[in-house]
């Protein structure tokens, strides 16, 4: 998390929200970082506290951001606490399935590998390519780890309800993320930010890394239709996704500085 401050300082962004999946862990690494750096340099660079939750709607996987957290929250704590003892246990039998697919791995091979990280699916298609025995994490995806795949465990189902009444829990600010990903009917997804916004959600991210200028436009165009703010992000995940860089995308991205005021 120190690291992405210093990241985005040399990247020139004002501001960035640190939002792993399902865990506030890193955040007040990040707090701490930006807080020394404001002290030498003369454009600090403010980290929003964050969260991107995993739910489900209709069998299909969505992820609700919470932006400007109370990451201390205890409820808001013990509610990410069940989440990652589900994230875990689904872990544990990704790796077994593995094995028995002929791979020497294990769990603890896994936090060796990735010490202090929150594990995913996308951890261990790297560890997959690290050692060589698939060519790239797509492949990995493809033929182990994706929806259908021998390897694949689905989730435990957190509901889109329950992830944004947990954000509410933390007083942060639900909001809808990359919507087009989820390759939903125009009257799917309209569906889908009707209930959304009955339990709460706020926003919806509107301006993102990979989005053409009509998806872009369609995302702004159904924040207005349902009265919803909309926010932009890279989703920077590091070497994950090597072609998506901090705050600026493939490299023309740019969030206006003025939708921070949708969060404050």
């Amino acid at each position: 998390p120190s690291e992405l401050v210093d990241l985005a300082y040399e990247a020139g962004i004002s501001a960035f929200a640190l939002t792993d999946h399902d865990t506030v862990s890193g955040v007040d690494e990040a707090l701490e970082a930006a807080k020394r750096l404001a002290k030498d340099r003369a454009n600090p660079v403010r980290v929003i506290p964050g969260i991107e939750v995993s739910a489900v709607y209709g069998g299909q996987e969505i992820h609700i951001l919470g932006l400007n957290v109370d990451h201390k929250n205890a409820g808001f704590l013990e509610t990410l606490k069940g989440y990652e003892m589900a994230r875990d246990e689904r872990n544990e039998k990704m790796a077994v399935l593995l094995a028995a697919q002929g791979f020497d791995i294990s769990m603890e091979k896994m936090r060796e590998a990735f010490p202090e990280s929150v594990l995913t699916r996308a951890h261990f298609a790297r560890y997959l390519k690290d050692h060589s025995w698939v060519a790239s994490m797509a492949e990995a995806f493809d033929r182990y780890l994706g929806v259908g795949c021998p390897c694949y465990l689905p989730k435990r189902e957190i509901t889109p309800k329950e992830a944004i009444w947990c954000i509410r829990l933390a007083g942060g600010h639900p909001v809808l993320a990359h919507p087009p990903q989820y390759k939903l009917e125009k009257e799917e997804l309209e569906a889908l930010v009707r209930s959304l916004k009955a339990w709460g959600l706020e926003g919806i991210e509107a301006i993102y890394s990979t989005y053409s200028q009509g998806q872009e436009r369609s995302m702004r165009d159904l924040a207005k239709k349902f009265h919803l703010f909309i926010t932009g992000g890279s989703d920077f995940h590091g070497s994950n996704k090597p072609s998506i860089h901090l705050g600026t995308g493939l490299g023309t991205l740019f969030v206006p500085w003025e939708l921070l005021n949708n969060i404050q």
